[in-house]
């Protein structure tokens, strides 16, 4: 079993703790290693005390840049009657453009946030732990460039929620936007 330590925290592989992951994002993440075994060494999991789960709490609590947090929001937006669904993926020292990137990435008259009980029910995660891995098929996954890029500090590593509120993951952000189903938009975040 491979340890790190990132902050405060002590990291572990992903596919070895399958019960610090949602169930989707586990299955995700198995599925990902199998199909490149660079994945299995390369996404971790920390376990986080549930109540620290939002960035802001969890960056302080565990000594962490804000920098290395990567914040996943789930979006909605209808056409022509056809519903569209994203999760946008930004650095936590930015906010998603949705009402311009995202509403023109989707093609949509108006892109909104999805309620927490639909977001939860439809993903299978935790509000506060959604991610992008696991999420359902039909979502599109749109990465903000900033996210693939290293950030000096950091090593290149982001922290990514893990379908749940007690945990989070780890990875290099280049390994994130080549995740299955992402693609890598500039412009997305907005300082």
């Amino acid at each position: 079993m491979t340890t790190t330590t990132l902050g405060s925290l002590t990291w572990e592989r992903a596919v070895d703790r399958p019960d610090l992951l949602a169930d989707p994002t586990a299955a995700a993440v198995r599925a990902w290693a199998d199909a490149d075994p660079a994945v299995a060494d390369a996404v971790l999991v920390t376990a986080i005390d549930p109540d620290l789960a939002d960035t802001a709490a969890m960056t302080e609590a565990y000594d962490l840049p804000l920098e290395a947090s990567v914040n996943c929001v789930l979006v909605a937006g209808r056409r022509a009657g056809e519903e569209k669904v994203a999760a946008a993926l930004v650095r936590a020292t930015t906010r998603a453009d949705v009402n311009n990137a995202v509403k023109r990435l989707l093609d949509v008259r108006k892109a909104s946030f999805l309620p927490m009980d639909r977001a939860t029910a439809e993903s299978g995660m935790e509000y506060g732990g959604i991610t992008p891995l696991g999420l359902p098929v039909g979502y599109r996954v749109l990465a903000d460039a900033a996210v693939a890029t290293d950030h000096p500090a950091l090593g290149g590593v982001v922290v990514v929620g893990s379908g749940l509120r007690r945990s989070k993951i780890a990875l290099p952000g280049a390994l994130l936007a080549r995740a299955p189903g992402v693609e890598v938009v500039e412009g997305l975040g907005l300082a």
